[in-house]
């Protein structure tokens, strides 16, 4: 019997380690969370500013603005995808995958995230290029900028091909779904021009300045996918954790209840073998 219970309070104890181990995985990736939702409001005016500017220059010189967007050689193009950077997030890692899985179809695939690499590759997938997506909330800008220069170093490559761009967002209440968007070449029909009475005052041709400007709203578009994913995988990590501890409690509370079930038949042995010893005495 006393084995037992000690076997019953090594459990105890073990079931208290993990929980600690839980709730500090709980913390983490609130914080992370809660930094990288700091992050958006500035990077969304980031995308807002190049966008307005992108309509103002095309007043400069409107046949320009209105170059079509093609494919070269009939390229399906590129597709970036973010994914999860570790695991302990639920099915997180494998929705990315599974949601993306009809846009992944003949592309070049520049994808981020450890964990999502992984997956990909036990599936069978090619991907072109990957990157890890970083620990700190504040670090991913640095990440938009080698996704820039590994995603032109493609174009340069391949000519104008269509980029296009996957990532998932993270709602209250629904979860996690995928977000699809174009990304390259820009339809500049959707960057209303300027109404303004006087065109704006530059010093570069208009190409050169779209051009320019479209590489600023190519960087904002990527940095906010990537503040989207990090926020969506730790959400992901938050609620998978939440769940975890539950189950902790409640295999925590049986455990007690069983060790106390157990303490107080020990009791009830040892008074049931002492009120036999003194019967006998007597």
């Amino acid at each position: 019997m006393s084995d037992h219970l000690a076997e019953i309070g090594q459990r105890i104890e073990t079931v208290r380690q993990l929980g600690a181990v839980v709730n500090a995985m709980q913390g983490i990736a609130a914080q992370r969370a809660h930094q990288a939702r700091a992050l958006l409001p500035a990077v969304r005016r980031y995308a807002e500013t190049a966008r307005t500017a992108i309509g103002q220059a095309r007043r400069l010189d409107e046949p320009l603005a209105r170059f079509p967007a093609r494919a070269v050689g009939g390229a399906r193009g590129g597709l970036i995808l973010f994914g999860a950077e570790q695991g302990f997030a639920g099915a997180f890692p494998e929705q990315l995958l599974d949601g993306a899985a009809a846009d992944m179809q003949d592309r070049h695939i520049l994808l981020i995230g450890a964990r999502t690499a992984t997956l990909a590759a036990e599936r069978g997938l090619r991907i072109a290029w990957s990157a890890s997506m970083p620990s700190k909330a504040d670090a991913l800008p640095a990440l938009a900028t080698s996704i820039i220069d590994a995603l032109y170093d493609y174009l340069d490559e391949t000519g104008a091909v269509p980029i296009t761009m996957a990532y998932p967002v993270w709602s209250s209440g629904k979860g996690v779904s995928i977000v699809r968007a174009s990304l390259l070449p820009l339809d500049l029909d959707t960057f209303p021009a300027s109404t303004a009475d006087l065109p704006p005052l530059v010093n570069i041709n208009a190409a050169d300045l779209i051009g320019d400007l479209t590489v600023e709203y190519v960087f904002a578009q990527i940095c906010a996918a990537a503040v989207e994913t990090f926020v969506a995988e730790n959400e992901a990590r938050l609620r998978t954790m939440a769940t975890a501890r539950s189950h902790i409690d409640r295999k925590g509370e049986a455990l007690r209840l069983e060790e106390r079930l157990t303490r107080q038949d020990q009791i009830t042995s040892e008074v049931v073998e002492l009120s036999g010893g003194r019967h006998r005495r007597e």
